[in-house]
């Protein structure tokens, strides 16, 4: 019985896939302004490309439509409005089915693919904390795929008009919501801070409209447009009602809120195979500092890239962790993050060791003795109890487009303050192919020039290490489709040297 139905349900969805769209609807987002979206998917896709992700659930549903690899299903407006029917059965939010909603779920089915494999990948390290933090507030669970809208999920991503965050705060409103602020930090960036005030300021707007799109179009365009649009429309109470009246971005934010949640919630079932995440939110751990350390430091103590330590700690504007009150926290993998706890003593040595101011000796007046020997021991003696500077490495670093001393000093791990200093500039203003003097605690490391990788071609030779299952998330397809372009061949016995069709 129990096959019988999984039949019956394959022979169905093959129906609703046969069937071919209606040529006379809408264009995709006719009536939308897509820039500052389109912005952010542009930001989350140069970020995300080396992200994955490794959990095989949807290989299932996959095969069990039997697409082909990279193939790109369509379905009709009737099953699109029943999916978000059935999405509504389980949320308090009005997942709406209107042309301006299928409109934009069309264009995501068709030209978001890509988008939707990285931020399914980034999800998770991130949706886990904001299902608590929603819980706690009693939000709708949907919720969590605004921060998808806002930011792709990359807490770095900053708007043309300022906004930064994965929530996108502006700077005044991350101060009144708590959130931090200065040259070292900006708590906006804090993924978890940030999720708590992003809870707080959707509960506050559902409390003045009593609508969740209404409160969503209060958070992209602020309550002063949203209470405008509702006096140029004669006083109205709906989003659809009012949507002609507001700013074009928000005419098109809630249908692109709808069309995100119903296209990463039917992934599967649209071909779309998640990337592999590089650490799931469950693997991580804090632990809180007393003093200012430089993540070099820590870097150094437990044997930590430092890249990933800037990666999960996004709060911090460079590599600098300052001194707190009542500690300043880092965010890292279990095995990390217990090292340093216990180690923590010894992190405040190396940061010394590292860090430590450099003391010009003074002039020491030594006594007049006849014995040579001797007057050579007292100098010896004294200098020797003397803070020794830390050598002193001078780079040369020629500005590039785009760059600006923010990101140089973050790329060598000194202050802007520093490099000013060091070039004797009077304003923060540099040029492209301005050369800038930069002085190092480490020597230049020499970088050799790799040669880009070949074209992807349609066939790999297995190597040492590799299974079916790796060589398929390697190659964007399920182990069902690689199988299928490789019918005869055992997936448990491949050998090194083998050849397997992939394209």
């Amino acid at each position: 019985m129990r096959l019988l139905k999984t039949l019956l349900f394959i022979f169905l969805i093959g129906q609703i896939f046969a069937q071919r769209p209606n040529p006379h609807r809408e264009k995709p987002w006719d009536t939308l302004n897509p820039v500052a979206f389109i912005n952010t998917v542009e930001q989350s896709l140069r970020l995300f490309y080396k992200d994955y992700i490794n959990d095989n659930r949807y290989d299932s549903i996959i095969n069990a439509l039997n697409y082909e690899p990279f193939q790109t299903p369509l379905f009709s407006d009737e099953v699109y409005c029943e999916r978000l029917s059935n999405m509504r059965q389980v949320t308090s939010y009005p997942l709406d089915c209107n042309p301006i909603t299928l409109s934009t779920i069309r264009y995501f089915a068709a030209k978001r693919r890509s988008f939707a494999r990285i931020v399914l990948g980034r999800s998770a390290l991130y949706f886990d904390m904001f299902k608590e933090k929603l819980n706690e507030y009693d939000l709708p669970i949907e919720l969590r795929f605004l921060a998808v809208v806002e930011s792709g999920l990359r807490p770095q991503v900053k708007s043309r008009a300022g906004a930064l965050g994965l929530w996108q705060f502006m700077y005044r409103t991350g101060l009144y919501y708590g959130l931090e602020e200065n040259t070292y930090i900006d708590e906006r960036m804090d993924p978890e801070k940030a999720t708590d005030a992003a809870c707080r300021f959707l509960k506050k707007l559902y409390n003045i409209y009593g609508d969740w799109n209404m409160a969503l179009a209060a958070y992209n365009a602020g309550p002063g447009n949203v209470n405008k649009a509702i006096k140029r429309s004669g006083g109205k109470t709906t989003y659809w009602e009012i949507r002609p009246f507001l700013p074009a971005e928000t005419q098109g934010y809630v249908p692109n809120f709808i069309a995100v949640t119903y296209f990463l919630t039917y992934h599967a079932e649209h071909n779309v195979i998640p990337m592999e995440a590089k650490i799931h939110n469950i693997h991580l751990d804090t632990v809180c500092l007393r003093e200012g350390v430089h993540m070099n430091s820590i870097a150094k103590l437990v044997n930590w890239d430092i890249e990933e330590i800037k990666a999960l700690n996004p709060v911090f504007k460079t590599t600098f962790i300052p001194k707190a009150e009542m500690g300043r926290c880092v965010i890292g993998p279990f095995d990390k993050i217990s090292t340093i706890a216990g180690l923590e003593d010894s992190l405040y040595k190396v940061e010394k060791a590292l860090y430590a101011p450099v003391i010009i000796p003074p002039v020491i007046n030594l006594p007049q003795v006849s014995d040579s020997i001797e007057t050579d021991s007292t100098a010896s003696t004294v200098l020797d109890s003397l803070p020794q500077p830390l050598p002193q490495y001078l780079q040369t670093h020629k500005v590039k487009s785009k760059e600006n001393l923010k990101n140089i000093a973050l790329l060598y791990g000194v202050t802007i303050e520093k490099i000013m200093e060091w070039n004797n500039l009077s304003s923060t203003n540099i040029y492209v192919g301005q050369r800038l003097k930069v002085y190092t605690s480490e020597p230049p490391v020499v970088v050799k020039q790799v040669t880009p990788p070949a074209p992807a071609k349609k066939y790999y030779v297995v190597r040492s290490g590799d299974t079916f299952g790796k060589i398929a998330q390697r190659h964007n397809l399920t182990q069902g489709q690689l199988q299928r372009l490789n019918p005869g061949v055992n997936i448990s016995r491949l050998s090194i040297g083998q050849r397997l069709r992939i394209k």
